[in-house]
Protein backbone atom coordinates (compact mmCIF):
# COMPACT_ATOMS: atom_id res chain seq x y z
CA UNK A 1 0.00 0.00 0.00
CA UNK A 2 2.90 2.35 0.74
CA UNK A 3 4.26 1.81 -2.78
CA UNK A 4 0.80 2.53 -4.25
CA UNK A 5 0.50 5.71 -2.18
CA UNK A 6 3.87 6.93 -3.46
CA UNK A 7 2.84 6.12 -7.03
CA UNK A 8 -0.43 8.02 -6.69
CA UNK A 9 1.37 10.97 -5.14
CA UNK A 10 3.75 11.02 -8.09
CA UNK A 11 0.75 11.06 -10.44
CA UNK A 12 -0.87 13.89 -8.51
CA UNK A 13 2.10 16.21 -8.11
CA UNK A 14 0.90 19.77 -7.76
CA UNK A 15 2.70 21.80 -10.40
CA UNK A 16 2.90 25.60 -10.26
CA UNK A 17 -0.14 27.25 -11.82
CA UNK A 18 2.18 29.15 -14.17
CA UNK A 19 3.13 25.91 -15.95
CA UNK A 20 1.09 25.55 -19.12
CA UNK A 21 -1.24 22.54 -19.12
CA UNK A 22 -0.78 21.85 -15.41
CA UNK A 23 -4.07 21.03 -13.76
CA UNK A 24 -5.25 20.25 -10.26
CA UNK A 25 -8.77 18.96 -9.77
CA UNK A 26 -9.68 19.08 -6.11
CA UNK A 27 -12.01 16.57 -4.51
CA UNK A 28 -14.59 19.35 -4.14
CA UNK A 29 -14.45 20.10 -7.89
CA UNK A 30 -15.06 16.52 -8.96
CA UNK A 31 -18.49 15.75 -10.38
CA UNK A 32 -20.25 13.11 -8.23
CA UNK A 33 -22.54 10.77 -10.16
CA UNK A 34 -24.20 7.42 -9.44
CA UNK A 35 -24.10 5.23 -12.55
CA UNK A 36 -26.59 2.37 -12.61
CA UNK A 37 -25.78 -0.75 -14.66
CA UNK A 38 -22.48 0.77 -15.82
CA UNK A 39 -21.31 -1.08 -18.92
CA UNK A 40 -24.27 -3.43 -18.46
CA UNK A 41 -23.13 -4.34 -14.94
CA UNK A 42 -25.06 -5.16 -11.78
CA UNK A 43 -26.07 -2.50 -9.26
CA UNK A 44 -24.52 0.94 -9.27
CA UNK A 45 -21.10 2.56 -9.23
CA UNK A 46 -20.37 5.84 -7.48
CA UNK A 47 -18.23 7.96 -9.80
CA UNK A 48 -16.27 11.13 -9.01
CA UNK A 49 -15.22 12.61 -12.36
CA UNK A 50 -12.10 14.77 -12.49
CA UNK A 51 -13.17 15.51 -16.03
CA UNK A 52 -15.30 13.85 -18.65
CA UNK A 53 -14.72 13.11 -22.33
CA UNK A 54 -16.56 16.22 -23.45
CA UNK A 55 -13.97 18.35 -21.58
CA UNK A 56 -10.87 16.80 -23.23
CA UNK A 57 -9.31 18.54 -26.22
CA UNK A 58 -8.74 16.55 -29.41
CA UNK A 59 -4.95 16.56 -28.95
CA UNK A 60 -5.08 15.41 -25.29
CA UNK A 61 -4.52 11.68 -24.79
CA UNK A 62 -6.34 11.40 -21.44
CA UNK A 63 -10.03 11.72 -22.23
CA UNK A 64 -11.61 10.90 -18.87
CA UNK A 65 -10.33 10.59 -15.31
CA UNK A 66 -12.39 9.40 -12.36
CA UNK A 67 -12.62 7.60 -9.04
CA UNK A 68 -14.93 4.58 -9.10
CA UNK A 69 -16.42 3.04 -5.97
CA UNK A 70 -18.10 -0.31 -6.51
CA UNK A 71 -20.18 -1.77 -3.68
CA UNK A 72 -19.80 -5.45 -2.69
CA UNK A 73 -21.53 -7.66 -5.25
CA UNK A 74 -21.91 -4.84 -7.81
CA UNK A 75 -20.05 -4.64 -11.09
CA UNK A 76 -19.05 -2.83 -14.25
CA UNK A 77 -20.32 -5.05 -17.04
CA UNK A 78 -18.13 -6.70 -19.67
CA UNK A 79 -17.98 -4.10 -22.43
CA UNK A 80 -15.83 -3.19 -25.43
CA UNK A 81 -13.66 -0.09 -25.87
CA UNK A 82 -14.04 0.67 -29.57
CA UNK A 83 -12.26 4.03 -29.72
CA UNK A 84 -10.15 4.28 -26.56
CA UNK A 85 -8.06 2.48 -23.97
CA UNK A 86 -8.92 2.09 -20.29
CA UNK A 87 -6.74 1.55 -17.24
CA UNK A 88 -7.94 0.72 -13.73
CA UNK A 89 -5.67 1.37 -10.76
CA UNK A 90 -7.03 -0.62 -7.82
CA UNK A 91 -6.74 1.56 -4.71
CA UNK A 92 -8.57 -0.57 -2.13
CA UNK A 93 -10.76 -3.62 -1.88
CA UNK A 94 -10.76 -6.81 -3.91
CA UNK A 95 -12.45 -7.75 -7.13
CA UNK A 96 -12.60 -9.93 -10.20
CA UNK A 97 -11.40 -8.47 -13.47
CA UNK A 98 -12.65 -10.04 -16.71
CA UNK A 99 -9.88 -9.48 -19.24
CA UNK A 100 -10.05 -9.23 -23.04
CA UNK A 101 -9.47 -12.99 -23.24
CA UNK A 102 -12.74 -13.49 -21.35
CA UNK A 103 -11.00 -15.03 -18.33
CA UNK A 104 -11.50 -13.82 -14.76
CA UNK A 105 -8.54 -12.64 -12.69
CA UNK A 106 -8.50 -11.62 -9.02
CA UNK A 107 -7.42 -8.01 -8.37
CA UNK A 108 -6.52 -6.17 -5.17
CA UNK A 109 -5.07 -2.87 -3.99
CA UNK A 110 -1.94 -2.03 -5.96
CA UNK A 111 -2.95 -3.91 -9.13
CA UNK A 112 -3.35 -2.16 -12.49
CA UNK A 113 -5.40 -3.40 -15.44
CA UNK A 114 -5.28 -2.15 -19.01
CA UNK A 115 -7.61 -2.78 -21.92
CA UNK A 116 -6.54 -1.62 -25.38
CA UNK A 117 -8.63 -0.17 -28.19
CA UNK A 118 -10.98 -2.83 -29.56
CA UNK A 119 -10.74 -5.04 -26.45
CA UNK A 120 -13.35 -5.77 -23.78
CA UNK A 121 -13.25 -5.91 -19.99
CA UNK A 122 -15.40 -5.88 -16.85
CA UNK A 123 -14.91 -5.57 -13.10
CA UNK A 124 -16.85 -7.05 -10.18
CA UNK A 125 -16.46 -6.30 -6.49
CA UNK A 126 -16.06 -9.81 -5.11
CA UNK A 127 -15.00 -8.62 -1.65
CA UNK A 128 -16.80 -7.47 1.48
CA UNK A 129 -15.73 -3.80 1.35
CA UNK A 130 -16.06 -1.14 -1.36
CA UNK A 131 -13.74 -1.60 -4.33
CA UNK A 132 -12.11 1.78 -5.06
CA UNK A 133 -10.51 2.31 -8.46
CA UNK A 134 -8.89 5.19 -10.35
CA UNK A 135 -10.12 4.98 -13.94
CA UNK A 136 -8.07 6.55 -16.76
CA UNK A 137 -9.51 6.54 -20.27
CA UNK A 138 -7.17 7.58 -23.07
CA UNK A 139 -7.27 7.75 -26.86
CA UNK A 140 -4.79 8.58 -29.56
CA UNK A 141 -5.58 11.35 -31.96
Amino acid sequence: MQKLTKTLLCLAVLLPASWANAQVITKEQQQQVEKKSLGGGKGSVDVAFGFTRDKAKADEAIKELSWLTIKPGDSIGYHQHKDNEDAYIIVSGTGTFKEADGKDYPVKAGDITIVRKGQSHGLTNSGKEPLVVVDVIAAQQ
